[in-house]
């Protein structure tokens, strides 16, 4: 990929990571999930479209976090990369999705795309439990806690927590696993944004652009049915969910998945 690499409204570098040939489409990354996961989706889309990414802050190769970033920081972030790469069409996954429907209240967008949007999480205990984990250095404990509260349903959340620590101590023994946990304090910050803006599918009303809200059928079930009310507020929303797909189904870049998104991305009737 060809790297640029530009500066924030504030003066904060961004690499921009860039792919394809096409119509320019920005890829917006899930919490603690580098840009490099997403290769194998350029790869799948670069024969149409020009694929861009970047990092937001606190990952690797972009502004460290400070602690006084908001979503306006983002979104201030987003805007720099959108007018150096000439986009008008986002992709974003998980709190990628949080971010680019923000953005498509403000920001001239056509096309916004969104798989599994983190537009809420729980408050409160949760949150603060999360933070005092990380910032005593027990990052078994804040995967644990993340786990249990992003996906309530599934197998981890249904052990007893003790057990459920245990098996990520272990797990954050692998040197990949331990790499992403570092990342652990970026999602800290993504989920206290998403809880300030926490609302109804009203919110999103304004958007006047294209917005296709998709959620994985193997994912957990608040994701469609929150893309379903979205795509009833959003005036030129559309929700799909799509099959055999779980909540990284970004990274995996299957056909099911990229088929609704590339037809989408083009102009072309979805369930053509």
């Amino acid at each position: 990929m060809r790297v640029d690499r530009i500066t924030s409204a504030d003066g904060a570098p961004i690499a921009v990571h860039t792919t394809g040939t096409g119509p320019a489409v920005v890829v917006l990354h899930g919490g603690g999930i580098p840009q490099q996961h997403y290769h194998r989706l350029a790869e799948a889309l670069e024969h149409r479209f020009t694929i861009h990414l970047y990092h937001r802050r606190g990952l690797p190769d972009a502004a460290p976090l400070e602690g006084a970033e908001t979503i306006a920081t983002d979104l201030a972030d987003l805007s720099a990369v959108l007018k150096h790469t000439g986009a008008r069409s986002i992709l974003g996954h998980g709190s990628g999705g949080f971010l680019a429907l923000r953005a498509a209240l403000s920001l001239p967008l056509y096309r916004v795309a969104v798989y599994d949007p983190i537009l809420s999480v729980p408050g409160g205990d949760f949150l603060d439990s999360f933070e005092q984990a990380l910032h005593a250095g027990d990052q078994a404990r804040a995967l644990t806690l993340r786990n249990r509260a992003t996906h309530p349903d599934g197998p981890a959340a249904k052990l007893p927590f003790s057990l459920a620590l245990r098996l990520n101590r272990m797990l954050l023994r692998r040197p990949g696993n331990r790499a992403l946990a570092d990342l652990l304090p970026t999602v800290a910050a993504e989920f206290r944004s998403i809880h300030e803006h926490d609302g109804p599918p009203g919110d999103y009303a304004a958007i006047a652009a294209e917005v296709l809200l998709t959620a994985g059928a193997r994912s957990p079930e608040y994701f469609a049915e929150r893309c379903r009310a979205l795509a009833e507020a959003i005036p030129h929303g559309q929700a799909i969910i799509i099959p055999g797909a779980d909540h990284d189904a970004p990274t995996i870049a299957h056909d099911e998945f990229v088929r609704p998104l590339s037809r989408f991305l083009a102009g072309s009737p979805v369930n053509a």
